[in-house]
């Protein structure tokens, strides 16, 4: 028989399910299902319940294709539009003070990924820190990142930013209900990788967020992603066009076409803009002048960001990912050429290309290409938020033998398997097949003692220094790690003020 145990929240009685050593919770509802005409729509309060709910197993995953909700071999988790749920995982041991609440973020481009996936239930680092894990869906793609509020009319408005208001919402239900998981909501850090790290950095620049989260964790934010208004009406046109749609009939189609056609529709124009303008990302948070203000850049630049300490970071090899198995990022010399001439500044690519020794060779131009989506933003930010906030910036450079035989090193994504304590994992293992479970271990070590100290108090451990335009000291996250004074100095200075337009 399956241990259960039953926390009152304010929407109702949730079960969840009671291990030996954790206790989670999974799919409870944070706001209403986002269908019929809820579609299109800000998200709205969970509708009360009687009795009780049973919050032992997930639920469904944001509408997307299949590949995406990937969450074992083979083995993918159902999708739909009723996607507004999270999970909460805490130690089985009580506590005498309420836990530090970790509310982690997923990536997948804004239209992929779903908190079921198990590493990302947080059950190693809940128990390592004492800590409680949070972990969310929202919506993505078609239905979370697409503004189609151009279409709008009085009887059936569609509203802007869909994805970012569902992490409001959801970072609102934490503060409402967390205590009563024994979690403190005057101690909230969130954290995400990848998409899920711009929302981090989203949500730095998002006024109905202020007093939700207390602190930040980036990483691998892409974190000027950013469409303006005048893009956004562009691609939400395009997508109606592949849904043969004329605009005349957006509101009918919008609300009575199928969720999957909807969907594959968005996909394609995501596809036809990444084929045509590499580096540029247009399912993305708006810039609407109403829910998000300014870009994230932006914001924390002038201090009009939310001024809560941030560690930001990147991974040194972030591109051979996207190099091997997906072509949205430019790592090709043509495709990075397409995309430098893009950001309009005539002298930007004789520029970057004498910083990158070796172009245009396959390995300087992946590495110029992981820069330019994600370390070459991740500067600009710290430069701008820490004059206003504490601000802490590593680099991930570790890499099992393995990893590095099959030509990825640091890539993308590969801290989130010790951020989580997945080093002694089957995939961890598998990682370390071939050597280096010793460096690994001691990376996972740094990564979560460090994470874990900063959603305590504000701050890594000591060995890490705060980070200032001034010296700009940066951790190098190594086996050994150490600490570095502006890296790759000569790269920086190259990408030194350039912008990216999300379009066009």
């Amino acid at each position: 028989m399956v241990a259960t145990i039953d926390i009152t929240t304010a929407d109702g009685i949730v079960r969840g399910r009671r291990g030996r050593r954790v206790l989670r919770w999974r799919s409870i509802p944070y706001a209403a299902p986002p269908v019929g005409d809820l579609r299109f729509r800000a998200p709205q309060p969970v509708r009360p319940w009687t009795g009780v709910r049973e919050a032992t197993d997930f639920g469904f995953a944001a509408m997307q294709h299949r590949r995406g909700a990937l969450i074992g071999p083979r083995r993918s988790q159902p999708t739909a539009e009723d996607c507004l749920t999270l999970n909460v995982t805490a130690p089985v041991t009580p506590s005498s003070a309420p836990r530090p609440v970790l509310v982690f973020i997923h990536g997948g481009g804004y239209v992929l990924g779903t908190s079921a996936l198990g590493l990302y239930s947080g059950a190693r680092l809940a128990l390592r820190g004492d800590v409680i894990v949070v972990s969310l869906n929202y919506r993505l793609g078609a239905f979370g990142y697409v503004d189609f509020s151009e279409f709008s009319t009085p009887d059936r408005p569609f509203d802007s930013n869909l994805g970012l208001r569902d992490q409001v919402a959801a970072l609102r239900w934490v503060q409402r209900n967390i205590a009563a998981f024994g979690g403190d909501p005057g101690n909230v850090t969130i954290f995400g990788e990848s998409a899920g790290a711009h929302a981090v950095v989203s949500l730095l620049a998002t006024p109905a967020a202020a007093g939700l989260f207390h602190r930040g964790i980036a990483q691998s934010a892409p974190a000027d992603w950013a469409m303006t208004a005048a893009e956004a009406r562009e691609f939400a046109r395009r997508c109606l066009d592949n849904l043969g749609v004329a605009r005349a009939d957006a509101v009918t189609a919008l609300t009575t076409l199928g969720a999957n056609d909807i969907r594959k529709a968005v996909d394609r124009a995501v596809g036809q803009v990444l084929w045509e303008q590499p580096g540029s990302f247009p399912a993305a948070p708006v810039v609407d002048g109403d829910y998000l203000p300014q870009a994230p850049v932006d914001a924390c630049a002038d201090g009009s960001a939310h001024p809560v300490p941030l560690i930001i970071g990147t991974n040194r090899d972030e591109g051979t990912l996207f190099q091997r198995f997906d072509r949205t990022l430019p790592t090709t010399p043509a495709q990075l050429h397409t995309a430098l001439a893009r950001c309009g500044d005539e002298d930007l690519e004789k520029r970057v290309v004498a910083a990158y020794p070796g172009f245009p060779s396959r390995r300087a131009a992946v590495r110029m290409g992981g820069d330019f989506v994600f370390w070459r933003p991740t500067i600009a930010l710290l430069e701008g938020h820490s004059k206003h906030a504490s601000c802490y910036a590593y680099r991930y450079d570790f890499a099992p033998r393995a990893v590095q035989l099959a030509g990825f090193g640091a890539t993308h994504a590969l801290d989130l398997i010790p951020v989580f304590g997945g080093v002694d994992t089957a995939v961890g293992r598998a990682m370390t097949a071939a050597g280096g479970q010793r460096g690994f271990r001691a990376v996972q070590n740094e990564f979560q003692e460090n994470w874990l100290s900063f959603a305590r108090t504000g701050k890594p451990l000591d060995s890490w220094p705060e980070y200032s335009v001034e010296r700009r000291s940066t951790r190098i996250i190594d086996h050994p790690a150490r600490v570095e004074v502006d890296p790759e100095r000569a790269k920086r200075l190259a990408w030194d003020g350039v912008r990216v337009p999300a379009l066009g």
